[in-house]
């Protein structure tokens, strides 16, 4: 059986040959100058149609037949079933357009009957409409609540808390989890099985939810809610400080990283790692005195008449009969225990051990009463819970809020006319830091993600961001622990057997370098450097082999992330470059020659990189956009081709809730992120269009968005409105809308998930300030321009750039036609331009620009040999 079709092209090649994966091939000039014999054909280079006849016993295997035209200039594939005369297979970025053979239009023709359909693409759309919104996106996303997970910081013991029915998680209960980070506190008690703590406030679960929750100030890990059961309103308080000393940071311990590490889900340690975690865990677990959650409400009648508030104790696994584990209560003293002498909850009523288990409290109008209770992370000795009940519950709170709003004094200060944002930074920073472990004052710390321990790719974002709000003792504690972990060889591997960390690993170490310039820092850890180095360039040798040449000759294999992939992939190999990249640049000063010979193997592996790419996009199969037009693909490794859930070569790819997710969160556009492919190559512009129509929803990624880089991408390319798209429906669909925690997928999986709030905020940082290149800092590239309304004001005091500290402060003065900024910098590494995007709120362009040059089509003024200090005036009429 045969099938036929033609190729147009607008400029022919000089020469190409047509081949498939199934079938013979023959070809034919049917226009144009030229010939043609066998799968081979020749051009003089001017427009031409090509005929090909593809023959096969049994067409029926259509559906699997991809045909590759290889030319010297723009080789591409497709796949036969793909071919219509009714929707041609027109690629205007190579002047070539494929249909069948009975469609004799030219390729000037298919253009034009394209292009008469006035269609664009998905992304030209989104750069049509106004800016997006958190509004527009929280209309149109999920609503996902979380649990709240309140600890101290550094210390491993930690709670979550929830209420009726938030998050799905539990819909019968208020209740408190204690936990040594990923997993959840057993007790003996409970066969050694986890014990959950729960309890209730008014009279039940209704078919009104009426709960709503709050941090304080919007920002520190003290969680407040309110829980409306017809006139009488709970309001609850809840945080985590110490069971007698007092919290401050000279008495915060903290626990080892490795025995934090441990508690952290797939962990991986060496024997010798093992060993020295069994010998430090019992003197960790065995401590002192416990944390402890203190938890208030407050109930109070808002009707006009007297009405009941109730009560329900805390008990271990409550469940629907209300009582799952053997305890007692002891009335006398408000105690919840096991045993005489292991008590796990203190409860008060109005000031006064609590004397039932369930309270019914009879209200006059506008007026309130108080149930307090004080539990500790484990059960303790009946001595120590009544030292606990003469805890001021006042006196903790105000502690524990000093301890937090101390440490946020110690970052930069971000004030945004959107107030939800500017708390989300700072709760975030909170957030990372909460779920760092390690012991105080300045041990290695452990960057933990979600219920799991570090990654070297998934921590890189948490320490990043606290680079740029300048902890940046914390963050080099944070990467202490991939050193620290480091094996014999060099490898770098701490997490599920995942291969890339190496790499990543030395790019967060390159990027806290940049942010520092800590030379002695450099010399001190050289050796750990230069051993992973080795573990990297060994790893490439034994890829350099001729059997891979164009198949991935000289890349790394391994398995990227959760699915067994050990292939290939892009970014993995992008991971390894950028870390080299990063490696070189530490070195230049302290090691040159070792910096050289680094930065050789490292452009040797960007370049097959490079070729691995092109070569697979070659073979890959074009894809529609919705203006018509078709581009080329990328698969996420190098021994496929194109998408993987295209099915071109069968497989089972969905993973995670999604069956895009190796292609999109693991895939080729990693490499723009990389600095192995420009962001304003073609082959960006390609992935970038594919990977949104055919891989995400509202330019957001599916599962587990963070994953993908495209918004970074979006910003170095200057596309602000798909950058704000992807950025609001990312957030407003995975984050908690009242706490701000992150899950990790759409589908609840792990809470608290750090990994997801780093890169949020690294979008963040981004839009308000990005470097670019050795010495340009831009500032605001990607702020919506709502922003910028009259009266609003935009202040960055201390952000940490790589040219050091910078200060920015822009005003909206609107009512008198101007917007003023003033950016500093101090540092003698400052850069020498910077650029700042100051976008007029309704579009318009200043009439008068003082204190630099103006690009419309950017909306940005560019200050050239920056001294220091700029001041910036836009005039309108």
């Amino acid at each position: 059986m045969d099938a036929k079709f033609a190729v147009e092209w607008k400029k022919g090649p000089s020469r190409g040959s047509v081949s498939t994966n199934y079938g013979t091939v023959s070809t034919a000039i049917i226009r144009g100058i030229g010939e043609a014999e066998g799968s081979s054909f020749f051009t003089d280079g001017s427009s031409i149609r090509l005929e090909v006849t593809v023959r096969s016993e049994d067409l029926q295997g259509a559906q699997a037949i991809l045909v590759n035209i290889d030319t010297s200039e723009h080789p591409f594939s497709f796949f036969l079933r793909d071919v219509n005369k009714a929707y041609p297979i027109y690629i205007p970025a190579y002047g070539i357009a494929v249909t069948q053979a009975e469609d004799d239009r030219t390729y000037e023709q298919i253009q034009h009957d394209v292009k008469s359909l006035n269609l664009i693409t998905d992304l030209q759309r989104i750069d049509d409409e106004p800016e997006e919104t958190f509004a527009s996106a929280a209309a149109h996303t999920r609503e996902l609540a979380s649990q709240t997970w309140l600890g101290l910081s550094r210390d491993v013991r930690i709670f979550g808390v929830g209420f009726r029915g938030i998050g799905g998680e539990e819909r019968l209960w208020d209740w408190v989890q204690p936990r040594f980070h990923g997993f959840e506190v057993r007790l003996p008690e409970n066969e050694d099985k986890p014990v959950c703590y729960r309890y209730m406030l008014g009279r039940g679960v209704g078919c009104v939810d009426g709960v709503t929750r709050r941090l304080e100030d919007g920002t520190l890990p003290i969680l407040h809610a309110s829980i409306a059961d017809n006139d009488v309103v709970y309001d609850t308080v809840s945080f985590v400080s110490y069971e007698s000393s007092p919290l401050n940071a000279d008495t915060l311990r903290g626990t080892h990283y490795l025995a934090a590490d441990g508690f952290g889900h797939f962990h991986m340690l060496t024997e010798e790692q093992t060993a020295l975690r069994e010998r430090i865990l019992p003197q960790e677990m065995k401590r002192d005195e416990e944390t402890v959650l203190y938890f208030r409400a407050v109930a109070t009648n808002k009707a006009q008449v007297p009405r009941y508030a109730w009560f329900k104790n805390v008990v271990p696994n409550a469940f629907v009969l209300n009582d799952d584990m053997q305890y007692k209560f002891d009335g006398d003293n408000g105690f919840v225990s096991y045993s005489e002498d292991r008590i796990c909850c203190v409860s008060r009523l109005g000031g006064q051990p609590l004397r039932t288990e369930e309270t019914a409290v009879l209200l006059p109008p506008g007026e309130s009463v108080t149930f307090e209770f004080y539990l500790p992370h484990r059960p303790i000795s009946r001595e120590r819970a009544e030292g606990l009940s003469r805890q001021s519950f006042e006196e903790r709170w105000t502690e524990c809020r000093a301890f937090w709003r101390e440490k946020l004094s110690r970052a930069a200060s971000i004030k945004l006319p959107e107030p939800r944002i500017e708390e989300m930074v700072k709760a975030g920073l909170l957030h990372l830091d909460l779920v760092s472990y390690g012991l105080e004052p300045g041990g290695t710390i452990v960057p933990t993600i979600g219920v799991y321990t570090a990654i070297g790719s998934e921590s890189s974002p948490i320490i990043q961001f606290m680079e740029s709000m300048g902890w940046n003792d914390v963050a080099e504690r944070a990467l202490r622990f991939f050193l620290d972990k480091q094996h014999e060889d060099g490898l770098m591997q701490n997490y599920g057997g995942y291969m890339l960390e190496t790499g990543a690993a030395l790019w967060s170490l390159g990027e806290h370098y940049r942010y520092t310039r800590d030379e002695e820092w450099v010399i001190k850890i050289k050796d750990h450097l230069l051993k992973a180095f080795d573990y990297l360039a060994k790893w490439r040798d034994r890829n350099k082999t001729e059997e891979l040449r164009g198949k991935g000759y000289g890349m790394l294999e391994g398995k990227t992330a959760d699915p067994e992939d050990p292939f290939r992939s892009f970014m993995l190999n992008g991971y390894a470059y950028m870390g080299m990249s990063r490696l070189a640049e530490m070195l230049r000063n302290v090691d040159p020659g070792s910096s050289a010979l680094v930065d050789t193997e490292a452009q040797a592996l960007k370049e097959d990189i490079r070729q691995g790419l092109f070569a697979t996009m070659a073979s890959s199969p074009v894809v529609p956009l919705a203006d018509g037009s078709w581009v080329p693909t990328v698969p996420p490794w190098a021994e496929h081709r194109g998408p993987l859930s295209v099915n071109g070569e069968g497989g089972k790819w969905l993973t995670h809730g999604s069956v895009t997710a190796r292609d999109s969160l693991l895939g080729p556009l990693y490499l723009v992120f990389q600095e192995v492919v420009r962001p304003d190559e073609a082959a960006a512009e390609f992935m970038l269009n594919y990977h949104h129509e055919l891989m995400c929803t509202r330019n957001v990624a599916l599962s587990q968005p963070y994953y993908s880089m495209h918004p970074w991408v979006h910003l170095k390319r200057g596309e602000v409105k798909p950058f704000l798209k992807a950025y609001y429906n990312g957030f407003s669909g995975l984050a908690d809308r009242e706490t701000y925690t992150f899950w990790e997928h759409f589908w609840h999986a792990s809470p608290h998930k750090t990994h997801e709030e780093g890169w949020f905020l690294m979008q963040t940082r981004w839009m308000l300030y990005m470097e670019d290149g050795e010495d340009r800092l831009n500032l605001l590239p990607g702020i919506p321009s709502r922003w910028l309304e009259n009266g609003n004001v935009i202040e960055l005091d201390g952000i940490v750039t790589y040219f050091g500290e910078v200060t920015l402060r822009v005003e909206s003065n609107l009512e008198r036609n101007e917007i003023v900024a003033k950016v500093v910098c101090r540092s003698d590494r400052k850069p020498n331009t910077v650029s700042i995007r100051l976008p007029h709120p309704e579009g318009a362009n200043p009439a008068t620009i003082i204190g630099g040059s103006y690009s419309a089509s950017r909306q940005t003024i560019l200050v050239e040999q920056f001294d220091g200090n700029a001041e910036i005036t836009l005039r309108f009429d």
